[in-house]
């Protein structure tokens, strides 16, 4: 977008070629994931804890059905959200969420693992934030969650086009430095992402927080390989011993070195 004087923020929204490109990167991301099928019986695999996996915006349980199949082969007792389409934090959506949390955390006896895939994402960390105790770990796909300024995702003006339905109303930024989660968290990006611009996924490292990222398409996060590997990693650490990812040797070319910005604020500002 351009500023007062024209010019045009060096940290606002994905380059247009990755944009227009994001269906096409996101189906060959899909092909990528039945290629390496055989390879997904050799995920770390699950301790049966629960798993809440939230979708983005304007999808619905539908668009995570290849997610959640893989993590309940792996063991996991995974459930999708159950509130159709996500149009935003409307009354539904926001009473809906908690509910959910209650419901599942009642019928386990035992916190559960939130996956959330964009502004899934958000809601997750959101989540986590209202109900720590009934929250192990949350992961993001693609999760926007340091957004500074609307233009930095090209999802903008399709989420306030239904502002108008929602009962939560939050400024920018989303979430300002120094707000990590009181639960382990993971944001999982890439520089490829042609919806949201990468950094405002990125989270201060600390001592339960990290990000790892991976060559990806924003549609494409929920079933591409090196995405999915590094989500079961993550979900099989044994609760209470949360360790930073690292990734095995034969399979560093599919994680490029993350980005670890030295405050989210600076981070954009110099993208």
């Amino acid at each position: 977008m351009a500023g007062p004087l024209g010019e045009r923020h060096r940290g606002d929204g994905p380059a247009f070629p990755l944009y227009v490109t994001e269906p096409a990167r996101g189906a060959a991301d899909f092909g990528l994931f039945l290629a390496a099928r055989p390879l997904m019986l050799r995920l770390p695999p699950g301790d049966g804890h629960p798993v809440l996996v939230l979708p983005g915006l304007l999808a619905s349980d539908t668009s995570t059905r290849t997610l959640r199949a893989v993590l309940r082969r792996l063991g996991y007792r995974v459930h999708g959200w159950r509130l159709g389409r996500n149009i935003g934090p409307t009354a539904q959506c926001v009473e809906g969420m908690r509910a959910r949390i209650d419901d599942l955390s009642d019928r386990y006896g035992q916190p559960i693992s939130l996956v959330g895939w964009s502004l899934g994402g958000i809601f997750a960390r959101d989540l986590a934030r209202r109900t720590p105790d009934s929250v192990r770990q949350v992961v993001t796909l693609g999760s926007p969650f340091r957004l500074v300024r609307h233009s930095q995702s090209r999802a903008s003006k399709v989420f306030d086009r239904y502002s108008h339905l929602h009962v939560e109303h939050r400024t920018l930024p989303l979430e300002p430095d120094g707000c990590s989660l009181p639960v382990p968290s993971t944001s999982i990006y890439s520089r490829l992402d042609g919806i949201v611009h990468w950094q405002t996924c990125l989270d201060t490292p600390g001592k339960q927080c990290e990000n790892i990222a991976v060559h990806a398409s924003h549609l494409g996060l929920g079933h591409h390989p090196a995405a999915l590997y590094a989500l079961a990693d993550r979900l099989a650490q044994p609760e209470g011993t949360w360790k930073p990812f690292k990734s095995p040797i034969y399979l560093r070319p599919m994680f490029p070195r993350p980005d670890v910005p030295s405050s989210a604020t600076d981070a954009v500002a110099a993208a």
